[in-house]
């Protein structure tokens, strides 16, 4: 068969087939068996991805006094010594539980690069395709029940590269909507949907036994996997107006707000990673009442999830992370907005068995450069992995046989973060 190794399947292309299909469901195992000798201090990872570099100055490291501060003021928290941003004053009462980097040390200002690193902790190159964090931890990780060990919400996440289709993330368009392709066409009953899958299932075993090709053999592997899912009682997860409309309203009745509280459902039913995604933070114009009207919505969303998943028992096992490709400058420019910024940024980590309460690294007065302890973007995939308990120095073997390290040699976990 021409192409045979370079054909994908997906769940939502296999149904598709019989008009239900999965987008991004991983189907075959493609590298190594997991290396799970150390157990870590987190089972799963909400990430809130900002795209379009979020303001450093204007969330986690103000600059009170200084010509570069802006319009916010510093607000204190529930730790002593640590201020941030007056746009997040719900947050600011949990702080007690997150953690800052102030001295990211990043190198590429251009978005597509920089998103690039900041999602898989390397740099782009021409010939090869890392994957994304989350596509590293379902790979290294074993799944927790039907639902897709990785979703991505309100947005693509990275690709998983070499690592193959099983390691895709299984997208959600709009938190709260049903999916339709996760129920048989109107005028297909379930039984006769049943046989149809029963049917496709007998030709790819033909196919597969006639032409050897393994994608044939991982397509019926997705169909297994994706009836599994349709007929799981673990889909209510997805449904979040099932929950009362006082939670709701808490998270904030937004896109974003129900993606949070959507994070916290598919965590409870063992999903190992989610991704939020929100852009709009490349304010070269008008930054501050962008700014307040980001803090607006993910002040209430990320609090509450916070204090949620505190509440239910999974915060000490999740690992909540909120970061953005690179910051803004300080200087604040005629528009009134801030340019891209790589040379110093921030970040905010909370849960998942990290000292809450911590601030790792400074940037100068200006918020121009570190001054204490810089961070390299790979040591946040490296602390990432080490909370997972993945050898930050794991490598796999990918398909075209070549040695791969699923985190940057000189990448170090940042120790800071972890109880002595």
């Amino acid at each position: 068969m021409s192409g045979c190794t370079d054909y994908h399947m997906t769940r939502r292309r296999m149904l598709g087939m019989v008009g239900a299909s999965m987008m991004g469901m991983p189907i075959s195992r493609l590298l190594a068996d997991i290396d799970s000798s150390r157990k870590g201090s987190a089972d799963h990872v909400i990430l809130f991805w900002n795209s379009g570099g979020m303001s450093h100055l204007d969330t986690w490291d103000p600059k009170p006094g200084r010509k570069v501060q802006g319009e916010f003021e510093p607000i204190k928290t529930s730790v002593d010594g640590m201020e941030i941003s007056e746009i997040f004053p719900q947050l600011a009462k949990q702080m007690h539980d997150a953690a800052l980097l102030r001295s990211i040390a990043g190198v590429n200002g251009d978005h597509g690069r920089a998103q690039y690193e900041l999602q898989t902790g390397f740099n782009q190159t021409p010939n090869l395709v890392h994957p994304g964090l989350g596509s590293i931890v379902v790979h290294e990780m074993e799944p927790l029940g039907d639902l897709p060990a990785f979703v991505s919400i309100s947005g693509q996440a990275s690709k998983a590269g070499y690592l193959g289709q099983r390691c895709e993330a299984y997208f959600v368009g709009r938190p709260g909507d049903k999916d339709p392709y996760l129920a048989f066409p109107e005028g297909i009953h379930h039984e006769r949907g049943m046989k149809r899958l029963e049917i496709l299932a007998e030709m790819n075993a033909r196919h597969s036994a006639s032409t050897g090709c393994p994608e044939f053999q991982a397509t019926e592997v997705a169909l297994r996997e994706a009836v599994k899912l349709m007929e799981s009682p673990a889909l209510k997860a997805f449904e979040i107006d099932d929950e009362k409309p006082e939670t709701i309203q808490r998270y904030g009745d937004t896109e974003f707000g129900r993606g949070a509280l959507l994070a916290r459902r598919l965590v409870e039913k063992g999903v190992r990673f989610v991704q939020v995604n929100r852009g709009g933070f490349d304010n070269h114009g008008g930054i501050f009442d962008a700014m307040r009207a980001h803090g607006a919505v993910m002040d209430p969303a990320i609090a509450s999830l916070i204090s949620d998943l505190r509440a239910n028992g999974k915060l000490s096992r999740t690992l909540v992370i909120v970061l953005s490709e690179f910051g803004r400058t300080p200087r604040i420019n005629g528009n009134g907005g801030r340019d891209h910024h790589a040379r110093c940024f921030s970040a905010l980590m909370a849960g998942g068995g990290l000292k809450g309460g911590s601030i790792v690294g400074a940037s100068d007065p200006d918020g121009m450069v570190p001054a204490e302890r810089p961070i390299q973007v790979a040591d946040i995939h490296a602390t990432v992995c080490h909370a997972l308990g993945i050898a930050p120095d794991r490598e796999v073997i990918s398909p075209q046989g070549r040695p791969m390290r699923l985190v940057r040699k000189e990448a170090q976990p940042i120790k800071e973060l972890f109880p002595a």
